[in-house]
């Protein structure tokens, strides 16, 4: 396929329109990989089925989502960016209305499977949208702009779900996307439609396709249901992670030797595209598990409400936004390696900050981290995302996107699974290393429960009493433990940003004129 002259960057309101449509379709599909997570007790007491079951509302998004985002370049080169993007846009309004009428269980995860699947190729469409409305020496502020939408609507997610459920009924965290979705795809029709990719009609993959459904499917359920059947001892998850592994081996080799590949793994070839996936994915993921984490803790420990809980994380996006802009505007002017080094620096010492905490912290204390995070956050994104779309030819770019977003994605449920993993064996070691002391021989425990039983417990009351607070403190001592791996593993990630090559000219601002 020979390749297509690019159109002409956009100028004045159909710029400013465009990159509004854009950030509102991402902000709208990022969001609802989160907003349901608080929403669950509301859904599945009103449909009658239990907490297990309505956890099916996540995953079965999920599974779907992550499937279809590795598709997005096949898809695009068969069926052209601009109408696969609004395409996916309208369809997702569809299934937002079906998830929010569905009057069972069974009718609201086929919503969901539907909603996951249209989803898929958004995010990295939207990239790839943004910017080639851009001129080169301009393409980092507009990953920038797509940056903050992917930052800030994580953390809105619960906190809008939370508030929805309180207020109103929980169909409409999905009925909210009506509105937005069908402005940024009129928007988007309207300044985009003569800006069509080439498209040419290549055979589908069909093995390549159906493995990729098997292993990704495989292992989405593996890690979304392993901490609920205790993992590898649960015959069930041994079998969906043996499936997930020859399915993906059986994947690898048959898309490497495949003409026409449905996933461009060819891109892993490029050092800077390997390496600035490696550090953007196992970063996401990082920070994605604590995301998970923290707000745990405070609501089952320290007696935090879901909303309370919401409200501490929220300022992680203040300064994103704040910084964002900066950044993009500034980055040509530096090496991006060393932007994305201060960044896991930054992150490193966030979560130092955090290991200190202790059962008795208060909220202005909880809240000065997250505040500090978000100015790592303003130098994660842009950068690691210049790098990974550096020096690649426009008709490369939506492939390239979304086999990076479909890792990074992967990656966060993955950061998810194995962080509220470890810190349930670190409790559970903290725990049995606490209680080990408490023996009528130990003076101070012996004291603690005369002065219970003189209060008018009982003597198992008063052992209850005490067992809840070492429980709360081994929930500390686990979470002190999760900060501090978290940390280091920043720090030893910055050795992947490295391996990669700087970029063309003097930094960030060409990595993205691959797409012009």
């Amino acid at each position: 396929m020979k390749p297509q002259t690019p159109p002409a960057p956009l100028t004045g309101g159909q710029l400013v329109l465009g990159t509004i449509a854009l950030s509102l379709a991402t902000f709208m599909n990022v969001l609802d990989t989160s907003i349901a997570n608080v929403s669950i007790p509301a859904i599945s007491g009103d449909l009658g089925v239990s907490s297990s079951q309505g956890t099916w509302v996540i995953t079965s998004f999920a599974v779907a989502n992550a499937i279809s985002v590795p598709l997005t370049g096949w898809l695009t080169e068969r069926f052209g960016q601009v109408r696969l993007f609004i395409t996916s846009i309208l369809l997702f309004v569809l299934a937002s209305w079906l998830c929010g009428m569905a009057p069972t269980l069974e009718i609201l995860l086929a919503a969901r499977v539907l909603q996951g699947a249209v989803a898929g190729p958004m995010i990295p469409l939207s990239q790839s949208l943004l910017l080639s409305s851009y001129p080169p020496h301009k393409s980092s502020m507009a990953l920038a702009l797509w940056g903050m939408t992917t930052l800030v609507a994580p953390v809105m997610g619960p906190i809008l779900g939370g508030w929805i459920s309180d207020n109103y009924h929980w169909p409409w965290i999905f009925y909210i996307n009506i509105p937005i979705g069908i402005a940024a795809a009129y928007v988007t029709w309207l300044i985009y439609h003569k800006r069509e990719s080439q498209t040419q009609r290549k055979p589908i993959d069909k093995v390549g396709l159906g493995l990729l459904v098997v292993w990704v499917g495989s292992l989405q359920v593996m890690l979304d249901k392993g901490k609920e059947l205790d993992w590898f001892q649960s015959g069930t998850i041994i079998a969906l992670a043996l499936v997930a592994l020859v399915s993906f081996c059986f994947f690898v080799i048959w898309e490497i030797t495949e003409e026409h590949p449905v996933v461009d793994l060819t891109l892993f070839k490029r050092v800077n595209f390997t390496g600035g996936v490696v550090a953007i994915s196992v970063g996401y993921g990082l920070f994605f598990g604590n995301l998970v984490v923290l707000p745990q803790w405070l609501q089952i420990y320290l007696g935090y409400t879901a909303t309370e809980a919401g409200l501490v994380m929220a300022p992680v996006g203040l300064f994103a936004i704040i910084l964002s802009p900066i950044i993009g505007k500034t980055l040509p002017k530096l090496d991006a390696r060393w932007v994305v080094t201060v960044s896991f620096l930054l992150f490193a010492l966030v979560f130092v900050m955090r290991s200190h905490f202790n059962t008795l912290v208060d909220t202005r204390t909880l809240m000065i981290p997250t505040f500090l995070q978000g100015v790592p956050m303003s130098m994660f994104f842009i950068p690691l995302t210049a790098i990974i779309l550096s020096g690649l030819p426009a008709h490369r770019i939506p492939a390239a996107a979304g086999l990076s977003n479909f890792v990074r994605i992967t990656c966060g449920a993955v950061g998810t699974s194995i962080a509220t993993t470890v810190w349930d064996n670190r409790i559970s070691l903290h725990h049995a290393q606490m209680t080990e002391r408490l023996t009528p021989y130990n003076t101070p425990f012996t004291q603690s429960v005369d002065a219970l039983s003189s209060a008018g417990l009982s003597a198992p009351q008063a052992n209850g009493f005490i067992d809840r607070i070492v429980t709360q403190q081994a929930a500390m001592l686990g979470a002190n433990d999760l900060f501090w791996i978290s940390a280091v593993l920043f720090l030893l990630m910055i050795a992947m940003v490295w391996i990669t090559r700087p970029m063309k000219g003097s930094g960030g601002g060409d990595a993205a004129a691959g797409a012009h």
